[in-house]
């Protein structure tokens, strides 16, 4: 009797522990929250839906299987519209309103450096592919990576590619954004150790011709000119380059000389021979097939895989860590992405594993996760394009 009597009052007292403390039943009931924090309109509005749109499709087949810690997950999608100010006001409503784990996929360097102290502040882990080298400088206490290499490695590639093309004289065309001065930097100590040099200029990206800036350029007699800007800007900056006869290569990053610059110059010969630059996806591989079904596209883009490895990580590192916490992404996120555990390319077969006791080691549709310290992706390969006719064509990854 005395051993039912104890059995009735432990039971009685554990109820009444659940109702007097109702933000533990919440705890197990309610949601998982993630939030993507995309470009979907602005400068970056080509890549951010395509983003999101990868991440859900990541969301809604871990549910099918049945969530994660048994909760179902929710995904937040949000417009940083390109723009710092609208970024922070968005950052603040998913934090603050939407209570949501982790901020995913902030595109500019300039939206992620003005939303990054939000996110250390209420230990919200932030994911994002921007590439500026200030960003992991900043004191994130580890709630921040970067799938996205870092401007260094980026504009590195860029000048031994330039050098590639047999240059002697290179001249750059950018505004200012975050990773504008260690772009001149980089290649000022690059270029000149191949035999070249460097010669540059920022310009206001808000005018409607560049032309007393293109002449400036030429009169520096340049054969290869890096188009570094956004696409808005750009597609002025190529025009006016045409008009003046420029006769040299012209080289820009994947991000803004894209399909839809193409499409909204509408004359093959201004972008004919055009060479573009990116971080190239782990093409091939079974997590890139995947994404390439998600978004419906046969060449899906680098920042969408990135996106799609972002959520991947992060529900990994959720179940690892036992909790919805940033503090537990944070913890445990390089746990998931760099080891000796299972390989998996995706979060349902990487959540089955870690049920079953196993380590993973996820390796993605943008290629091996594995960061630094600082959380800087270690490193990528990288793909060249040059526009013939109008079409993107390979030219090489390395």
């Amino acid at each position: 009797m005395n051993k039912i009597r104890i059995t009735r009052r432990t039971t009685m007292a554990g109820s009444v522990a659940l109702l007097a403390n109702p933000a533990i039943v919440r705890a197990q009931a309610d949601p998982i929250k993630l939030a993507t924090l995309t470009p979907l309109t602005g400068a970056g509005g080509p890549y951010g839906p395509v983003m999101a749109k990868a991440a859900a499709s990541v969301v809604e087949e871990v549910n099918k299987a049945g969530g994660v810690l048994g909760r179902r997950i929710v995904l937040v999608s949000e417009d940083d519209q390109t723009n710092p100010e609208a970024a922070v006001r968005a950052a603040r409503k998913l934090i603050d309103v939407d209570k949501v784990t982790a901020i995913m996929g902030t595109w500019a360097s300039s939206v992620t450096t003005a939303v990054a102290p939000l996110c250390w502040e209420s230990k919200t882990f932030l994911c994002t592919v921007s590439g500026a080298d200030s960003i992991t400088l900043l004191p994130h206490q580890g709630y921040l990576i970067r799938t996205q290499p870092n401007s260094r490695l980026q504009v590195t590639r860029v000048g031994e590619f330039i050098l590639s093309l047999g240059a002697k004289k290179a001249f750059t065309m950018i505004p200012q954004t975050p990773f504008t001065q260690s772009t001149f930097d980089v290649l000022n100590q690059v270029l000149p150790k191949g035999g070249a040099t460097h010669q540059s200029l920022i310009y206001d990206d808000k005018k409607t011709t560049y032309r007393t800036e293109v002449d400036q350029a030429l009169r520096t007699s340049p054969d290869v000119i890096l188009a570094n800007g956004y696409t808005p800007d750009t597609v002025v900056l190529l025009k006016d380059l045409y008009r003046a006869g420029f006769k040299g290569k012209i080289l820009g990053f994947a991000y803004s000389i894209n399909q839809k610059l193409v499409d909204q110059i509408g004359q093959n010969e201004v972008v004919e021979g055009v060479y573009t630059f990116a971080p190239s996806s782990a093409e091939g591989g079974s997590a890139y097939e995947k994404v390439k079904v998600a978004v419906g596209s046969a060449n899906p883009d680098p920042y969408t895989c990135q996106v799609y490895d972002h959520v991947n990580m992060v529900l990994m590192a959720i179940a690892v860590g036992k909790a919805a916490s940033g503090e537990a992404i944070k913890d445990n996120i390089r746990k998931v992405t760099q080891g000796s555990g299972k390989s998996v390319d995706n979060a349902v077969d990487g959540l089955k594993a870690i049920a079953a006791g196993e380590k993973v080691d996820y390796s993605g549709a943008s290629g091996p996760c594995d960061f630094d310290e600082k959380g800087d992706i270690l490193d990528c390969k990288f793909r060249y394009e040059q526009i013939k006719g109008g079409k993107f064509t390979l030219v090489k990854i390395a």
